[in-house]
């Protein structure tokens, strides 16, 4: 009898906030590799913001849709990749979705280092480090003295952008939701301050925590957040749009930002949005640097894992609710 693959499919798209019932645990055989395919067994299945942001329409990857497999990317593992270089047992991540097993084209695999502990590959040197790290030091371009603001601070991204800020010579502030969170980010992570978003009068806490002004915002939320920042920047200032986890789940925002565009002409702002594959060509010293400063115990990683591929609705509903800190991802099995 062939073995199971379980899998979780998005089962209706949600209409407002998203919850675990618009997901169902289904059952089926494990899939066979065609040519040009391999088969990997996912380990870890990587959470994020993004997922819920699939649901509303295409983005950089099609939109989806009921009855579909939820999409999501993970650490995994070959199985079976016939004509490849690809060998049973080598690491890879890969756009599995939620489930046991998947076939994905060998053509858009790359074998994986073995670090240890291998979820690092999910984190800090996976999608989460190299956003962080593209976003603030390509799109932010921080100097040292500038002050940097970053918004979902305790979060996977957030975190390592405030880390490398502080590395780069900055004054770094924390937005986040939750005085416990901002004592992590102060106390542990070494940010200059920490902003709680949820304490209200966002504004008079901004100028506190930035008396001098913003340089660089590195924003992951949008929303009400993301218009207070960009109030308060510096002429010259430049803004990384990484997302806008404030728009995913639940109604859309009445109104944008007012004044924007005579704003950004005035203070001659820069703002740009940007993905982590728009800098694929530098990936190999953005990676060197994370492993040294993590090696010397400069960039501190902190990982929130899930247990169960069944709990995987769940975690992604607490995640968007600000449950985590760190990156968030599910073990398997």
């Amino acid at each position: 009898m062939a073995e199971a693959n379980r899998q979780i499919v998005l089962d209706q798209l949600p209409q407002g906030r998203l919850s675990a019932d618009h997901f169902r645990l289904v059952q089926g055989e494990r899939p066979t590799p065609g040519p040009g395919e391999a088969l990997v067994r996912t380990h870890y299945i990587s959470l994020d913001a993004a997922n819920r942001a699939w649901m509303q329409g295409a983005t950089y990857r099609s939109a989806l849709s009921a009855g579909q497999v939820m999409a999501g990317g993970a650490l995994a593992e070959v199985v079976e990749a016939p004509d490849s270089d690809l060998l049973p047992g080598d690491l890879v991540f890969a756009d599995t979705g939620w489930q046991d097993y998947a076939i994905v084209p060998t053509k858009r695999l790359a074998k994986l280092p073995a670090l240890e502990p291998r979820t690092h590959l999910l984190s800090v040197f996976g999608v989460a480090g190299l956003t962080a790290y593209f976003g603030l030091l390509e799109c932010g371009q921080p100097k040292p003295g500038e002050t940097v603001v970053v918004s979902a601070a305790a979060g996977s991204v957030g975190s390592i952008v405030g880390q490398i800020a502080k590395l780069k010579g900055c004054r770094v502030v924390g937005v986040a939701g939750g005085a416990e969170k901002g004592r992590w980010l102060t106390e542990e992570l070494g940010f200059d301050a920490a902003v709680d978003y949820k304490a209200g009068d966002l504004r008079r806490q901004l100028k506190e925590a930035a008396p001098g002004g913003i340089d660089v915002y590195f924003d992951n939320v949008g929303g009400d957040v993301f218009e207070t920042c960009l109030f308060a920047m510096n002429t010259f200032g430049r803004i990384a749009c990484c997302g806008a986890v404030s728009q995913y789940d639940g109604e859309a925002p009445r109104h944008g930002p007012r004044g924007v565009p005579g704003l950004i002409v005035t203070k001659r702002l820069t703002l740009r949005g940007f993905i982590v594959s728009d800098f694929d060509d530098k990936r190999s010293q953005a990676l060197r640097d994370l492993q040294t400063w993590v090696a010397e115990g400069r960039l501190k990683v902190h990982e929130d894992i899930i247990e169960g591929l069944e709990n995987t609705p769940a975690a992604l509903v607490g995640l968007l609710a600000g449950e985590n800190r760190g990156k968030r991802m599910v073990k398997v099995r």
